[in-house]
């Protein structure tokens, strides 16, 4: 029953009598509904729609904490400031509080805030509590092992940010996007591409069976690119790939490769979009 420091992940926190609407006008999922004990999937969006910041929000006394990656939390705390304007909220960062993520039932008698990660049940929990509090028993590196078995991406790992639509990120299978709420930044870029289907790209899980996969490394099919490399773990990895040029290629048979490997693509278990007949790597 793992449980792991998570030293690249930071808090953000929102509080205030005007925290819940500050949050809800500008963030992609629905603070208004999020339960206590959950950790919710979330982005704050560029206007052209593109992820900029990407968190699990959670509530605390008083607000919300916002999950996020470590060296972008001040950039985050200063965009919020932005939108902030004469709202009646505070922000602040939270260096006093370390986070760590528990899996396989771990972590549910320990004297931590726990709550459970929103984007999948085989994520487990998220834990929170003073530095120094946490008796880890596995590392970093295991938990983005597990993480890329189950098929979640992580912006800046596998997606960059301001380049990638929350649909390529999967935040629309992951709770990440209400598409009923009012509206938030980015908000009709977001809708029109939900409504009209144009999401082409898609992180998807790949696996190697001859050579390596390297983060950032280009796949082809015979000389057309389909995407790049982003997390990996071992032969396993996370890639965002053009699901109309996989299907092209399997069309045609055109092995998938990065470099020297040869891969094969697999539809993410939580899936709802279309995807092309699962390329097989043998």
């Amino acid at each position: 029953m793992p449980i792991a420091l998570l030293p690249d992940r930071a808090l953000v926190t929102v509080t205030g009598e005007e925290a819940t609407g500050l949050l809800q006008g500008v963030v992609t999922c629905n603070v208004e509904t999020l339960a206590p004990g959950e950790a919710r999937l979330g982005a704050l969006l560029t206007p052209q729609g593109k992820v900029l910041f990407d968190f699990l929000i959670s509530r605390i006394d008083g607000g919300y904490r916002l999950d996020t990656e470590a060296t972008r939390a001040p950039d985050l705390l200063k965009r919020l400031t932005l939108y902030r304007l004469r709202a009646k909220a505070a922000l602040a960062l939270d260096p006093a509080i370390s986070v760590a993520a528990a899996w396989d039932g771990a972590g549910t008698a320990m004297d931590t805030d726990a709550v459970t990660d929103g984007r999948l049940a085989g994520l487990g929990t998220r834990l929170y509590a003073a530095q120094g509090a946490f008796s880890a028993d596995a590392t970093e590196a295991d938990y983005h092992a597990h993480r890329i078995a189950l098929g979640i991406p992580e912006g800046g790992r596998d997606f960059a940010f301001s380049d990638a639509f929350p649909h390529e990120a999967l935040m629309d299978q992951l709770g990440g996007v209400d598409f009923r709420k009012g509206c938030y930044v980015g908000q009709e870029v977001v809708s029109r591409m939900q409504h009209r289907g144009t999401a082409r790209t898609r992180v998807v899980p790949v696996v190697a069976v001859e050579g390596d996969l390297v983060t950032g490394a280009e796949i082809t099919a015979g000389q057309r690119g389909l995407g790049t490399v982003g997390s990996v773990a071992g032969s396993r990895g996370l890639a965002l790939l053009r699901l109309d040029r996989l299907a092209d290629a399997l069309a045609t048979g055109e092995p998938l490769r990065t470099g020297a490997a040869r891969l094969g693509v697999e539809k993410p278990s939580f899936a709802t979009f279309a995807f092309p007949e699962v390329a097989q790597a043998g």
